[in-house]
């Protein structure tokens, strides 16, 4: 890679560790930089995903405070993404490369209108509560409904990963009502372990650029690190309709890039 490219990488990790920590939008920029500096779209891909190891180290590491009292809840989740993870490694892995490509733009629509619509969905599943206000008795009748869904959002991650953060949100979102800092980082370490999961499969078995992950990787703690800090200061409302409105604009992008 010349000076132009790591620099680009650099800048885009670090773009991209804000927007995942805060928004679950990692790869709005770093995989757009990682086909800009030449890379085929699954080389992207998979580089993109051991790139965004250091994403979820930075956002543990800046999340403290919100993640305190969450170890049981962790433990249950992570270990569902991770599943989910395996399979959508396996999955990309085993499937022809122009696939994913059509697939994801709806998936991550799909996960930015479940945001918008979240307080509505709330009430029509009995699950609104006051804010800040755990609903545990109706988070527990649906927990098989949530662990599929965690399950599946974790073959998406495996499988392309854009956005994950995304959809994650939106239904853990639904799920509980909970301030939203505290949501995030449950979010960021979920999908920071299907994440894991999939990059070891890349690393042994994918084209990945370790020179361009490596760089990629280093933008992306520093952005992470100081991520949820902004979460912490910026208002719950106005944020989750940025975050819809982001992944929205990045479904769009990747529809037009997929059927051009």
């Amino acid at each position: 890679m010349d000076a132009g490219s790591t620099a680009l990488l650099l800048i885009a990790g670090i773009a991209s560790g804000l927007a995942g920590s805060i928004a679950g939008l990692a790869s709005l920029f770093s995989y757009p930089a990682l086909l800009a500096v030449g890379l085929s779209p699954i080389a992207a891909n998979v580089t993109n995903t051991v790139a965004m190891f250091s994403n979820t180290v930075g956002s543990a590491a800046g999340s403290r405070e919100e993640l305190r009292g969450q170890r049981r809840r962790l433990v249950k989740l992570i270990a569902l993404a991770s599943v989910g993870g395996a399979l959508g490694a396996v999955l990309l892995l085993s499937t022809p490369p122009e696939a994913f490509e059509l697939v994801v733009p709806w998936l991550i629509a799909l996960g930015s209108v479940l945001l918008l619509a979240r307080d509505r969905l709330r009430r029509l599943a009995g699950n609104h509560t006051e804010r800040g206000q755990a609903a545990q008795a109706p988070a527990l009748r649906s927990a098989p409904a949530l662990a599929a869904a965690i399950v599946l959002v974790g073959v998406y991650c495996g499988y392309f990963g854009a956005a994950s953060g995304v959809l994650m949100l939106a239904v853990l979102s639904i799920a509980l009502a909970e301030p939203l800092p505290v949501t995030n980082a449950v979010k960021n370490m979920a999908t920071g372990a299907a994440n894991v999961i999939a990059a070891i499969g890349y690393a042994l078995l994918a084209p990945v650029h370790w020179g361009a992950a490596g760089v990629l990787a280093i933008g992306c703690l520093v952005g992470s690190w100081i991520g949820p800090t902004f979460v912490r200061l910026l208002p719950e409302k106005p944020l989750r309709i940025a975050i819809a409105l982001g992944g929205l604009g990045l479904a769009t992008h990747l529809w037009f890039v997929a059927v051009a």
